[in-house]
Formats: structure tokens, sequence, C-alpha cells
């Protein structure tokens, strides 16, 4: 499981070390091979690709006549990018998926269980920002999946 949150930078070839805490674990689960994709909300997903090849699969067997199902095909798979660990831990992001994130030079990665978020600092402290607001909305209706959960 990845958790947590980790402030990095990229290096001018748009390369970015992965925090040794997950090297390990990623080098014995996936051999260091990751896939790399866009999200809605402007960031980038970053799974192992077991992980990822699971969802692919999900993906590819929704109906193709569902216009929201293929966009999120077009969007997810569209954007796939497998890569890979190098000898010093870090992972090449593409100049493409870079320009989708607005990915400079600090970014922040953040553990989402089984795969990583890749956000711009900037953007990810603004959305915190924003969801830290909305969770004192008393007037907001939780999901019947969230009634259960004690924190």
């Amino acid at each position: 499981m990845f958790r947590g949150l980790a402030t990095l930078n990229l290096d001018s070839k748009g390369r970015m070390a992965i925090p040794t805490r997950y090297r390990e674990d990623l080098l014995r689960t996936c051999e260091g091979q990751m896939v790399l994709t866009v999200d809605r909300d402007h960031c980038l997903l970053l799974y192992p690709l077991p992980d990822w090849e699971e969802i692919e699969r999900k993906l590819v067997r929704l109906p193709s006549f569902n216009k929201q199902a293929r966009r999120l095909q077009r969007l997810l798979i569209g954007h796939a990018t497998e890569c890979e660990l190098d000898g010093n831990g870090r992972i090449l992001l593409p100049p493409a998926l870079r320009e989708f994130a607005g990915l400079d030079k600090s970014v922040v990665l953040i553990g989402q269980g089984n795969k990583f978020e890749v956000w711009a600092e900037e953007a990810w402290t603004a959305r915190r920002a924003e969801w830290l607001g909305e969770a004192g909305d008393e007037d907001a209706e939780l999901p019947d999946e969230l009634g259960s959960l004690s924190l």
C-alpha cells in the first residue's frame, strides 16, 4: 500500500526520483515496471504495471457505445505510458504528460493505496485548500459507502 506525501523536484530531463521507502516494494512487486496516465483532476496517476493491467482489462470491457465509457477509455488508456525505474530510482515523465498536469519543477507525489498521484505543487496546494473548505459543508450528503466509516 502506498501512502503519504512527498514533495520532489523534477530534473532537467523531466525525471522524478521515487522516494526510497517505495523503491524496494516496487522492484519486488513489479520489477520497477510502472504505468503513468492522466486523471480528470489534471494530475497524473502512477500504477505498478500489474495493478494497471487489471484496471486496463476492466476499462476495455466497458460498453463501447456508452459515451462516458469511451471518453474514459480514451483518456486513461490513450495516455497510458509505460515507464521503468532506472538504476537511480527515477522515472521519466513524458513531456506530453508533464504538460497535461502542469508539472514544471516542484511536484507532489501522493500515495493512494494501489497507486500514486503526481501533482504540480501549486495545483495540489490549491486543490487541497478547496477540498478542506468543502469538508466543512454540513449540507453535503455523504454517499452510503461512507456512512459507516469511522475515523
